[in-house]
């Protein structure tokens, strides 16, 4: 949380090719090292030193995404570039159902080898960066003179039409500290189906782990073809507002909804899912916002202020959903309140007058 902001920062003076490289080879480090585990003191501090090496990444990438693509296409890259979330959840809840299976292989638990082994693709395409990321338009030899001309001049137009602010004043933004808000209000909903749909899923439907982890990944890989659709959509229609605050609030009803299905688990399970996709879709929207009140180096530092708000909900919403599921003996009030918090991000995105 602390590390976003600066991060960002650093990527905006130095450029993306070494600071991505530099954070995709120290988190694929840190993360196979997690294999190493051996009690309470390593976990912690392995746990705390993923924190660091991965602070800035996403934040990073949308700030990167910013430098090369005009506004009225940013929600569908942005979309594109998002759907590794859903992707790598799809993909990688039955490989990691799988991973577990090589327990005892060489003498190591299945968690350690799940560590170990998705580790080592960060760690590789990190090194790979600083020979196929260029910083900047400019620096691209894959593009024509003229092309590297029109969308540097196209962004410089761009930027120069938004005022910059001082990045001091960046921090304490109202529209910035809003958009966290808002993001948060996402974020929630994502984390808290990551945390507990496995949980739930084998819970009422009393399915084998890789029949769980198999339903786990549908509806994220659904959510990334809304998230991609969605996106082009916006960037047509243009008011990323509304489009921001139409999955938001639909995913959160359904979801609050679908808690009180107990009887019909199935339905239940079709709830999940929707809210995953309400989820999903709001994320490419959402990140056009900050770069149409924002430029240079206040818009790297927002864009990780409001990662930074927003990444609170993946440490509160665990600890929410389990402190309501052992108040009401139950996981059915987590849910719930999971919607309640989406539909009140889509509130307050509503009141936003940032390029409605």
């Amino acid at each position: 949380m602390l590390l976003d902001a600066p991060s960002n920062l650093i990527l905006h003076r130095v450029g993306a090719r070494v600071w991505m490289a530099r954070i995709m080879v120290v988190w694929g480090i840190v993360a196979a090292a997690c294999a190493a585990i051996q009690g309470e003191v390593s976990f912690y501090v392995l746990r705390f030193l993923l924190g660091v090496a991965e602070a800035g990444f996403f934040p990073g990438m949308i700030l990167y995404l910013s430098y090369w693509f005009p506004a009225a296409r940013r929600a569908t890259v942005t979309g594109l570039f998002m759907i590794a979330v859903p992707l790598s959840t799809a993909v990688g809840a039955p490989l990691g159902g799988l991973l577990l299976g090589l327990d005892g292989a060489w003498g190591l638990s299945g968690w350690r080898w799940l560590f170990l082994l998705e580790g080592v693709p960060s760690i590789l395409l990190g090194v790979l960066l600083l020979w196929l990321l260029p910083n900047r338009p400019a620096d691209a030899r894959w593009l024509s003179a003229d092309e590297r001309a029109w969308i540097t001049e196209t962004l410089a137009r761009e930027e120069s039409a938004v005022p910059e602010l001082p990045v001091r004043r960046v921090v304490l933004h109202p529209r910035v500290i809003t958009l966290g808000l808002v993001y948060f209000a996402i974020a929630f909903g994502l984390y808290g189906l990551g945390f507990w749909m496995p949980t739930i899923l084998k819970s009422s439907l009393g399915l084998g782990n890789l029949s769980v982890t198999l339903l786990t990944a549908v509806p994220y890989a659904i959510g990334a073809i809304a998230m991609v659709w969605w996106g082009r959509r916006c960037d047509r229609i243009g008011r990323p507002v509304p489009h921001t605050l139409a999955p938001m609030a639909a995913g959160g009803v359904l979801l609050a909804v679908s808690a009180f299905l107990t009887s019909a688990p199935w339905l239940g399970y079709a709830g999940l899912c929707a809210c995953a996709i309400g989820v999903m879709a709001a994320f490419p929207c959402f990140w056009t916002l900050p770069s149409a009140f924002l430029s240079g180096a206040a818009v790297a530092a927002g864009i990780g202020v409001i990662n930074s708000i927003g990444n609170l909900s993946g440490f509160l919403g665990p600890y929410w959903v389990g402190w309501m599921t052992d108040l009401f003996g139950s996981s059915q009030w987590g849910l719930v309140t999971i919607g309640v918090v989406m539909v009140a991000g889509a509130v307050l995105v509503s009141r936003l007058r940032v390029a409605s």
